[in-house]
């Protein structure tokens, strides 16, 4: 059990770096990463597209290895 959780951590942690750096930067520089994250936080950009699917994607992908890397402590024996 534990190699099988350690294991489908392992492709979750690559899918999970591999789809971060498929996304597009939403800023350039500090400045713009202060008021880029103003602008996400209060819905002022709109994600379309790919851009939107990148995103769901991370999402499922981050709270999966979340899940597992909780899993894997838990039924270390």
């Amino acid at each position: 059990m534990h190699a099988f959780l350690v294991t489908l951590l392992v492709i979750v942690s690559i899918a999970l770096i591999v789809v971060v750096l498929l996304q597009s930067g939403k800023s350039a520089g500090l400045s713009g990463a202060i008021s880029g994250g103003a602008e996400q936080l209060f819905g002022k950009q709109k994600a379309r597209g790919i851009d939107l699917i990148l995103h769901r994607i991370t999402v499922v992908l981050s709270v999966l290895f979340f899940l597992l890397t909780l899993a894997v402590t838990y039924f270390k024996i």
